[in-house]
């Protein structure tokens, strides 16, 4: 499944116009993809990484080997003057060589020091494995237009994704006492050693229950001041260490898509896990899983076709709801609604698409070998509707 991830090719075009930043989950698959996949297309390769020592040294003194095409500086964002000494050495020598930055951060967030990278690079966000990339169909639909889906099902591949998570190392392996050691091994090393890195909290035991919580406060309405008392801590703590949660791509949240004609609420946004095996109750996973494919297509979409996607759910004052609403440039274009085992038809479906004129509306469902059309919603089975993304 390595061998061909959804990036690579875009990339190895890309890097060759400008720098390409590639940022992305702690063992989501950044390093093996930039040596392995992308690094072959290139004459030779330097790989330097921050966390090395001698590596260190040869990044600050720039310090490459003299036949290397293509250069990858892997977790440079801990550097603090990262930015500045980057910026040089692709303006001395960017018709030489190319530049791919990866790290376990939101690398657009932390273009901090010195002057502006404006201009310099292409942005990447190397999501888990989906269940388009594992059957290898990554080619995305027309903006507003139907989605390309298939009458064949995947149902043992959503299986494999909906139990072990689309983490590369853990999905290869679906073994059960990896995937509870690894949860374990991996969220100790992205709070003690990634976070801590750059982030100064002081109060680590309250940041490690934080992310304790959260699993079971998928899928809701999240509510800081609901945290905040759990945790005995300041609105703006709590506000805050959701914020570096989410840089680091523990978690995201999607906010309430507003318009006027539906008396959309406001502000509180809902809450999903980047790693969707962590959620304990078994619908709870299913919306996440779901909300980790939606996420991964729209920034596939803004990232690489330049469309501005984005990632909503509705809700209005009367406490009608769907899921998950996908817009371009602020258009819907088409909502889903996550269903676990439920058959019978949300009411909250029509409601939205005919005040909203969304083009597509659809009610997705856990069970397998579901396709069929009521009132202007389709109603289908998992399995299809996933492998019609990327």
């Amino acid at each position: 499944m390595d061998r061909n991830r959804y990036l690579v090719d875009n990339i190895v075009r890309d890097v060759s116009d400008k720098m390409v930043f590639l940022g992305g989950a702690r063992q989501v698959g950044k390093t093996t993809l930039a040596r392995n996949l992308v690094g072959p297309a290139f004459r030779d390769t330097a790989y330097l990484n921050w966390d090395n020592r001698a590596d260190r040294r040869r990044i600050l003194n720039m310090e490459y080997p003299g036949t290397a095409e293509l250069i990858i500086l892997d977790e440079i964002h801990k550097y603090r003057k990262w930015k500045t000494l980057i910026k040089g050495e692709y303006d001395v020598h960017k018709g030489e060589r190319k530049y791919l930055v990866t790290g376990s951060a939101r690398l657009n967030l932390y273009r901090r020091g010195g002057d502006s990278l404006q201009g310099r690079y292409h942005y990447y966000t190397l999501h888990p494995f989906s269940l388009a990339e594992v059957v290898g169909r990554s080619a995305p639909a027309e903006v507003f237009q139907e989605l390309p889906i298939e009458s064949a099902g995947h149902a043992d591949v959503l299986e494999a994704l909906e139990r072990f998570g689309g983490f590369p190392e853990i999905f290869l392996k679906q073994n059960a006492r990896a995937l509870r050691r690894w949860h374990n091994e991996r969220t100790e090393r992205l709070l003690r050693e990634d976070i801590r890195d750059l982030q100064a909290i002081r109060d680590l035991a309250s940041f490690q229950l934080l992310a304790d919580l959260l699993p079971s406060k998928v899928g809701s309405l999240l509510s800081v001041n609901a945290l905040r008392e759990d945790l005995e801590v300041s609105h703006r703590t709590v506000s805050t260490w959701l914020d570096i949660l989410e840089a680091f791509y523990y978690q995201f949240r999607i906010y309430p898509y507003r318009e006027r004609k539906v008396r959309s609420i406001r502000k509180e946004p809902k809450l999903y896990l980047v790693d969707w095996s962590e959620v304990p109750d078994p619908a709870a996973r299913f919306e996440n899983l779901l909300a980790c494919h939606l996420l991964k297509y729209v920034q596939y979409l803004y990232e690489h076709d330049g469309y501005r996607a984005q990632l909503s759910f509705l809700r209005n004052v009367d406490k009608k709801e769907v899921d998950f609403l996908v817009t371009v440039d602020n258009r819907p274009w088409f909502c889903v609604e996550a269903k676990y085992q439920d058959q019978a038809l949300s009411d909250h479906l029509p409601y939205f698409r005919e005040r909203l004129d969304i083009p597509y509306a659809f009610q997705v469902i856990r069970t397998p070998g579901i396709d069929v059309m009521r009132r202007g919603i389709r109603l289908i089975s998992a399995d299809r509707f996933l492998a019609a993304l990327i």
